[in-house]
């Protein structure tokens, strides 16, 4: 189970928030579609994926799964790192959660790796 992959000349990781550009082709025009939130699976092998996670209107959750080698995949482009405290490969967990809680858990891992590094560093 991969940590991270690679599209093009960006790496992101599970954990990340990502805003992806996918072209759309609608009665001949095109047009650039854009999802962006938390990156909570990747999946490796011969088509590797990753599933990238939004809580829309109403704190209703949307997933959307991007195969690497789709053709309309435009761009991926790191909005903000995720924290190497997540220890997890796969972050269903989030599914339950709303993006306060969400926060909050990021928050408490960030001060764990934190409180490691001080700890490892005196």
């Amino acid at each position: 189970m991969p940590l991270f992959i690679k599209h093009k000349d960006v790496t992101f990781g599970i954990g990340d928030r990502v805003r992806v550009t996918q072209k759309i082709v609608e009665a001949g025009k095109n047009r650039s579609a854009i999802f962006e939130g938390i990156v909570i699976s990747i999946k490796s092998g011969p088509n590797p994926s990753f599933i990238v996670r939004r809580i829309g209107e109403q704190q209703i959750g949307i997933e959307r799964i991007f195969p690497i080698n789709l053709p309309s995949l435009d761009g991926i482009k790191v909005i903000k790192k995720g924290t190497p405290g997540v220890k997890h490969g796969k972050l269903f967990y989030l599914r339950g959660k709303n993006p306060h809680e969400i926060e909050k858990i990021y928050t408490r891992a960030a001060k764990r790796v934190t409180k490691k590094y001080e700890e490892k560093n005196k």
